[in-house]
């Protein structure tokens, strides 16, 4: 009998079962039961009849045969809520699924189980909302996982199972995963399809995981990659990602190592901690150092802002203003400042900025192959916000979160957050970043820091 969910990673559970030592129905009930007895926050929805249906039928000889799934709530699965992590569509249930989770469920033989928590449209790096209250970070519960993909970064991490979808316009996959100490990779745009249904928006959207291994992220985007009809701007499958793990020729790439990626001000404490990894991995990988390079970007962090708050308001146009009172703060004044703002001049001026940051990102990768930087700009701030404008003693702005990340997802490029280390007893996530399709070489770096430096794959005293 499995009393406590597996502690390892996704891959491990599925030779575990298929040894016949750990059966998909009783990993499910002991999921289940932990979810039930947490108290992270970190679900909003569990369909517990559903999934121990599943799993007693789940085939084994799939990727990720058996292996309990949490499912994003911003990710639609048809039947379940479909609230967008917002109090006016608390009701709402969703009438279809998205190619993301159909991929995982069954060509990969994941079983869901429910929805983790997230943040109000996926527009925060913190996972508090009026719906759902505050998710917690499971090494320090007074503190947040991040957002948006909060609370699948806090499950995951916390020990109550080993995967759980998330999604990436700002930094959503990445942050996460570096205030939890987990695997994030944001991959080149379109490398998953969106959809069916989805609207481009600002085309910074990415769907992926979190996990608590190298491998696990892999064999995912093994599973899920590849074009589909209903997202044009989708990208051809690849193969072997995990296959190739260990085999990259990484020898020789030229690196930048950047604390100011972005124009973000980044915890002194930190980043000490961070360059200390930084320059292991230099040395482990045979990289190439390059010094005194210019990594300046344009900003972009108003356009981004204005843009992306366009499909929220579209979303709630039958309920703003009224609605008001029952959103996030930030949402809501989100809301307020950019209203009236997105008109043609604007719309010309955003693309005008994109195109600088793209010549601009460009012109970075003629000169190196791979930028290292920090995840975030701290370590984890309070579960209950606010978004903190100071960063080890030095004034920095809300808007400094953030900063360190949406550069790929304005440029469309892949970065990985790994575990970097701990400050004051919290994990800190080391962010490498490629050009686009850089992924395989991107998880070969973090191959190699996993193996030559094991994180702990579940948060230290966490209740399991």
């Amino acid at each position: 009998m499995t009393d406590s969910p597996w502690q390892g990673d996704a891959c491990s559970l599925v030779e575990e079962y298929r040894a016949g030592r750990r059966h998909p129905k009783e990993e499910m009930q002991a999921t289940l039961n932990a979810v039930k007895a947490s108290g992270l926050n970190s679900e909003s929805f569990i369909d517990t009849d559903g999934a121990l249906e599943r799993a007693a039928a789940a085939d084994i000889s799939l990727p990720f045969g058996g292996v309990p799934l949490g499912i994003k709530e911003l990710d639609p699965v048809k039947g379940w809520p479909d609230t967008e992590a917002s109090m006016p569509f608390a009701d709402r249930i969703a009438t279809k699924t998205s190619i993301h989770v159909n991929r995982i469920t069954e060509r990969g033989g994941t079983v869901a189980f429910g929805l983790t928590t997230a943040s109000e449209f996926g527009g925060v790096n913190v996972t508090r909302t009026v719906l759902n209250g505050a998710t917690r970070n499971p090494w320090n519960t007074s503190r947040t996982p991040g957002g948006s993909s909060g609370g699948s970064a806090a499950g995951v991490a916390g020990g109550l199972y080993t995967l759980a979808t998330a999604g990436d316009g700002g930094g959503s996959i990445r942050i996460p995963a570096g205030f939890t100490g987990l695997v994030g990779l944001k991959a080149t745009y379109g490398r998953i399809p969106r959809g069916p249904g989805a609207e481009f928006s600002n085309l910074t959207v990415t769907v992926g995981c979190v996990s608590r291994s190298v491998r696990d992220t892999a064999r995912w985007f093994d599973v899920c990659n590849g074009h589909d009809a209903h997202d044009p701007l989708s990208l051809p499958r690849v193969d072997g990602w995990e296959a190739g793990l260990g085999t990259v020729n990484v020898k020789g790439l030229r690196v930048a190592i950047v604390s100011d990626w972005g124009g973000a001000v980044v915890s002194p404490a930190m980043w000490n901690v961070l360059l200390e990894t930084a320059d292991f991995l230099v040395a482990n990988a045979g990289l190439k150092r390059v010094d005194n390079l210019d990594t300046s970007l344009p900003r972009m962090g108003a356009a981004w802002s204005i843009s992306g708050m366009i499909e929220i308001a579209h979303a709630l146009k039958d309920h703003w203003p009224a609605c008001a009172d029952q959103l996030t703060p930030e949402m809501r004044l989100g809301l307020e400042y950019t209203a009236g703002k997105y008109n043609a001049e604007a719309r010309s001026r955003i693309e005008e900025r994109r195109a600088a940051l793209n010549t601009r990102m460009a012109q970075i990768f003629q000169d190196v192959d791979l930028i290292i930087t920090a995840t975030n700009p701290d370590i984890a701030f309070n579960a209950e916000g606010p978004l903190p404008s100071e960063f080890g003693g030095i004034k920095a702005g809300a808007g400094n979160n953030g900063q360190l990340t949406f550069p790929c997802n304005l440029y469309g490029n892949p970065g990985i957050s790994v575990p970097g280390g701990f400050v004051d007893g919290l994990p800190v996530g080391l962010q490498i970043i490629g050009p686009h399709f850089s992924e395989p070489i991107l998880l070969e770096l973090a191959h190699r820091l996993e193996r030559e430096r094991p994180w702990p794959l579940v948060a230290t005293g966490s209740p399991l």
